[in-house]
């Protein structure tokens, strides 16, 4: 029994619950927290799990149950645990797609936002076991997950939560169980290997890929099945000495299996099975003394079939069917021609990187960069046409200039936008954009969780730029400048009402600003805090190198990317006065947003202030 699989699937957080991680406390809940699991209960949509609720209800002792487990410690919740009745889609039969999500009965209603729900959750700061399992979540999970800074479990299985997992999961110092199974995620793992004590891992059941993650040696369990890896068995294995349970199977690896994967100090159960590995395993191979469960199945293994590994036993099952092995028990293979005909059909995502990626990266950008280039030549000419067309009104009639023509991002004296002179074609283009807002600094504060350094995109040459939530759960990017001359309030709010009207369908949006005055400091006289828009979606660049995304992009959606850009760009140059020029324009700064409407980052934005 001691080596018995099934005492690998228990449960991760009943075994911390058992084991005192979460002691349950005689103590009373205090009101801030009590009102964030009423918050929880209507945003969850009353599940069956909460139902029965009062404001009389006493959380801290309720008792634990499949569906709810709630744990406190001095005054404070430590540990929720809610399972709901919504399976996700995939265990309705038919893989999903990702790009083609839609609500329905097993998810949360279209009103629901998944990074509201966080912002909300995270109020309970203490927490080191969080999961949350069947409940119809839906939508990109939130970097803000990384703000529960003692969690030892995340458990988010059996949702529709899909995107790609964000880069900050990485920064947890006490996870033990990480278990993100049985959703819709794609794209790259984030590199694990900083996750100094994580034990299990559970990412089966998506669509991540294509690149085996890197983690770290203190694993016991990993569960990679049925996802999109293509790449080969990392050597770097070899050094899991804790490695009890490893299970690949249903993916698309390639290459030779390394021998030492049999014979891992602590390997008990192995699934291969279900990958396009090839190649013979070796003859004197030996598998270690506590494997007592191997599934090479379905792979392209030629050869004979070592001894270790043979025949199944009283101690050890082996499956080694449909690959084209000889010897032992090799009923129900395919012949040898079969395997070397596949075999030689399936090229190892590295040789395919260095063979063929630079014609076809190549190729794709010429037909990018042809499309791109006709698009902005119909619209330069559009643009000489109107133009033509605005000369000849103002030689009929010149309107005077408005206040707004006396003040300039460069030093001009020329208007920075002028709504009046700009064609009927570049103003609906701002339609559909949300409104543009004064924020308040604690509406600064509050979107990015007090500057939080886990927020921190990175430093440009203007400033500070940190990722943000809004209130409505809007996804914002938050730029700080900081001022060297002490210009008038008043000034910077006119100037920054210029800023204000740059705002385009196919660029990325100035949403608002915030404006901090310091009057005694003795280096910064003012910080303007500049909200942006942030689109997740990734860019042209991503698109059209990753496999999986290139599919999305058929001939009419790059026409669209392409006419987007030349829109954008015409807009950059000709409906301001004076134009902005200089752009750092290429294909990583084409962004597309959920809908695939391009929109242009890093354009160069003008500031009206010189920045210390």
């Amino acid at each position: 029994m001691a080596n018995s699989p099934v005492l690998l699937g228990l449960s991760f957080s009943a075994i911390v619950l058992m084991a005192g991680v979460v002691p349950l406390a005689m103590a009373q809940l205090s009101p801030s927290e009590t009102r964030v699991l009423f918050q929880i209960q209507k945003q969850l949509e009353y599940p069956e799990a909460l139902q029965g609720w009062t404001n009389w209800t006493s959380f801290c002792y309720l008792p634990p149950s499949p569906s709810l487990t709630i744990a406190c410690t001095d005054n404070h919740i430590t540990g929720l645990t809610i399972v709901g009745t919504k399976n996700s889609s995939s265990r309705d039969g038919a893989r999903p797609n990702p790009a083609r999500f839609a609500v329905s009965q097993q998810t949360l209603s279209a009103s629901f936002s998944i990074d509201s729900f966080f912002t909300v959750l995270t109020k309970l700061s203490n927490l080191t076991v969080l999961s949350l399992v069947s409940l119809g979540l839906w939508g990109p999970l939130p970097a803000k997950v990384s703000r529960f800074h003692s969690l030892v479990v995340l458990n988010l299985s059996s949702n529709s939560i899909y995107g790609e997992i964000p880069q900050s999961i990485a920064s947890f110092k006490s996870l033990r169980s990480l278990v993100l199974s049985d959703n819709l995620l794609n794209g790259s793992v984030p590199d694990l290997k900083g996750l100094p004590v994580l034990e299990e891992l559970d990412l089966s059941d998506n669509f991540l890929g294509p690149e085996f993650p890197l983690l770290g040696d203190t694993l016991v369990s990993v569960l990679l099945r049925n996802n999109s890896f293509r790449s080969g068995i990392p050597g770097d294995l070899n050094g899991f000495g804790q490695l009890q349970r490893l299970d690949v199977s249903t993916n698309e690896l390639s290459g030779h299996i390394p021998s030492f994967i049999f014979s891992l100090p602590s390997i008990r159960y192995l699934s291969l099975q279900e990958n396009q590995l090839g190649g013979a395993l070796p003859t004197n191979l030996s598998c270690g003394g506590h494997l007592t469960y191997v599934d090479i199945s379905h792979n392209l293994l030629v050869g004979n079939i070592p001894s270790c590994v043979g025949s199944s036993s009283a101690n050890r099952t082996v499956i080694s069917s449909w690959n084209c092995l000889s010897g032992g028990n090799s009923n129900y293979q395919h012949t040898y021609s079969y395997c070397q005909k596949q075999a030689l059909a399936v090229e190892p995502p590295a040789k395919a990187e260095k063979k063929g990626s630079s014609i076809k990266l190549s190729l794709v950008l010429g037909v990018i960069g042809g499309t791109v280039g006709i698009a902005g030549a119909f619209g330069l000419l559009i643009i000489v046409l109107i133009r033509r067309a605005d000369a000849r009104r103002s030689f009929d009639s010149k309107p005077a200039k408005s206040y707004a023509d006396e003040l300039s991002f460069r030093g001009s004296p020329k208007s920075s936008i002028d709504s009046r002179r700009m064609p009927q074609t570049m103003r609906l283009m701002t339609l559909g954009l949300p409104p543009y807002h004064v924020f308040t600094l604690e509406e600064i504060e509050d979107a990015t969780n007090n500057f939080d350094p886990c927020n921190l995109m990175g430093e440009a040459n203007q400033g500070q730029i940190y990722k943000g939530w809004l209130r409505d759960g809007t996804v914002v990017l938050v730029k700080c400048l900081k001022l060297k001359q002490r210009s008038l309030p008043q000034n910077i709010v006119q100037q920054l009402d210029n800023l204000s009207k740059l705002r385009h369908r196919h660029l990325v949006s100035l949403l608002g600003h915030c404006i901090v005055t310091y009057q005694d400091h003795p280096n910064v006289a003012s910080t303007v805090f500049v909200v942006l828009e942030h689109l997740s979606n990734g860019s042209l660049a991503n698109h059209i190198t990753d496999w999986r995304r290139k599919e999305i992009l058929k001939w009419p959606q790059r026409m669209a990317i392409s006419i987007g850009v030349a829109r954008g760009v015409q807009f950059l140059h000709a409906g301001m006065a004076p134009g902005i020029f200089g752009n750092d324009l290429k294909i990583d700064n084409v962004l597309l947003d959920e809908s695939l409407t391009t929109k242009i980052s890093n354009y160069h934005i003008p500031l009206p202030f010189k920045v210390r």
